[in-house]
């Protein structure tokens, strides 16, 4: 295969629209996971505190995530996605004014965290539905993992800018940054031109959401996965919360703790890269050992490692999560049918985070008891034992692609 076959997704317009779209809104994304965690941190917060605000805007996604499901296999995907950008661009462009007029508080910055992320929640599920409809299958490898090119560079310069601007000026230019990006992705949305879905015979909310249940339910490898990532998610919630904190008393500061996400980023890009080329046979354990790997940085923050072992670890694991990400959102969308394809895909996202809101809360409350580094190296060890446990499995050890189950499976 030639390099340029990986790229040929890009010659579609829509997909260049939903690429370009959702690039510029992570990048804004990646920017306040810094701003953020720093704003409550300036404004006097503990630990405690910055990982109850990360949870806030988590919890409100996990809510909402499973009616996000049905209301975008039920109507237009596009017509969702661009309503919840439209609500997102309200929550952060308030929350960047309250933060630089100086009157911003802590529970404001919860309040509107929680606003982003209901809204977050109804976007997911449509957007992982959307891609099949403007690329064909053979394409949806390379248009994941083109996708991931973009969250890896953002990953790169998001932190790093974000570290800047939060040193230099304040958190809120980087969160108004990211409500920009918000109105750049509704707009690509809006000029999509995705072919008309055959309308399903509308049934009551609980009855379709109960046959996503169904259709979730029935495919153990997809559930065995989700499982794995709620424990997985749930415990990276104590790299969100006390990341932040240990940069601060130990490392340097936000910059310090930018880098380390930049570096984490160089990984992702380069796992992405990767990907476009990819074509496991056995894609569910290729996802196992990759996140398997994810979880290295916990353990050399638990450690107090230098900063360049830590911004090594921070590599390899970006590595892994993108080329894992990848590798299984294109097998999602591969093998469940396009009637059922966002529903599946809430339960995929609610299962995978309806822990992690627990996770950055628990860690805060954790370090606080049993102090940080054991709550650190505790996180470690359950993740890697999950990856270990998804692997032996026979359920992901035997599952192969075959184009033959391509949309029915």
């Amino acid at each position: 295969m030639r390099l340029g076959d990986d790229f040929q997704v890009l010659r579609r317009r829509d997909f260049r629209l939903l690429f370009l779209g959702q690039s510029i809104s992570v990048f804004g994304d990646r920017m306040v996971v810094v701003a953020l965690a720093f704003a409550v941190i300036h404004l006097g917060g503990s630990e405690s505190e910055v990982g109850l605000v990360l949870a806030a805007g988590w919890a409100p996604l996990v809510l909402t995530v499973l009616a996000g499901g049905v209301v975008a296999d039920r109507t237009s995907r596009r017509a969702v996605m661009v309503a919840a950008d439209l609500a997102r661009i309200v929550s952060q462009g308030t929350m960047a004014v309250l933060l630089i007029t100086g009157a911003a508080e802590i529970w404001m910055l919860a309040a509107l965290a929680g606003v982003t992320g209901a809204a977050t929640g109804l976007f997911n599920p449509a957007s992982t539905g959307l891609l099949p409809e403007v690329v064909p299958d053979e394409e949806l490898q390379p248009a994941n993992a083109l996708r991931s090119v973009a969250i890896s560079g953002s990953e790169v310069l998001g932190p790093a800018l974000a570290g800047v601007l939060v040193a230099a000026v304040s958190a809120g230019w980087a969160i108004a940054v990211d409500a920009a990006t918000f109105a750049i992705s509704a707009v690509c949305l809006a000029m999509l031109r995705p072919p008309a879905r055959e309308q399903l015979a509308r049934a009551s909310f609980l009855a379709d959401l109960r046959e996503g249940w169904v259709a979730f339910r029935s495919r153990r490898w997809v559930w065995t996965v989700v499982v794995f990532f709620a424990v997985g998610n749930m415990t990276w919630g104590a790299w969100s919360a006390l990341g932040p904190t240990v940069a601060e008393r130990d490392l340097g500061g936000a910059a310090v703790w930018g880098t380390v996400l930049a570096a984490m980023g160089v990984g992702a890009l380069a796992g992405s890269a990767v990907a476009t080329r990819l074509r496991p046979r056995r894609p569910l354990v290729l996802l196992a050992s990759m996140e398997g790997l994810f979880g290295l940085p916990l353990a050399f923050l638990a450690a107090g490692a230098p900063v360049p072992l830590l911004a090594v670890s921070a590599f390899f694991s970006g590595i892994a999560l993108m080329l894992g990400v990848s590798v299984w959102l294109s097998t999602l969308q591969r093998h469940i049918p396009d009637e059922w394809l966002s529903r599946v895909s809430s339960y995929d996202w609610f299962g995978s985070f309806a822990f992690y809101p627990l996770g950055l809360a628990l860690s805060g409350v954790l370090a606080g008891a049993i102090g940080i580094h054991l709550t650190l190296w505790l996180a470690f060890g359950v993740l890697a034992a999950s990856a270990a446990g998804l692997l032996a499995l026979p359920d992901i050890r035997n599952f192969r692609e075959s184009p033959a189950d391509a949309r029915v499976a």
